[in-house]
């Protein structure tokens, strides 16, 4: 099982970024599959999950301006992040099953 997650990048107060993350060795269809971020200094912390059914659910802080989807063709998970705001900058994660991907980072900064 491999997760690869890509997509991160400096971008400035209310800009969007979406991020991505393949998976190999498994079905993201078959289970569910999270993003997580970690900030500098915080505990890793959930961002959002979308479950086998399709069923989603997005932590408080990103309600509203984030988006979970996956491809079950491509085996590929996504994250769509509009209005970003500095304190969503962190290493973002996504996971499925007991697998975490290597994290990409993302910077929200002018």
């Amino acid at each position: 099982v491999q997760l690869v997650e890509s997509g991160g990048g400096l971008v400035q107060p209310g800009g969007s970024l979406r991020l991505s993350c393949a998976g190999s060795g498994f079905a993201f269809s078959s289970d569910y599959a999270y993003w997580y971020r970690q900030a500098p200094g915080k505990e890793r912390g959930l961002v959002a999950w979308i479950g086998s059914g399709g069923g989603t659910y997005y932590a408080d802080s990103v309600k509203g301006r984030f988006t979970i989807s996956r491809d079950n063709a491509k085996n590929m998970l996504y994250l769509q992040m509009n209005s970003l705001k500095p304190e969503d900058t962190a290493v973002y994660y996504c996971k499925t099953l007991s697998y975490w991907g290597q994290g990409t980072q993302v910077n929200v900064s002018s």
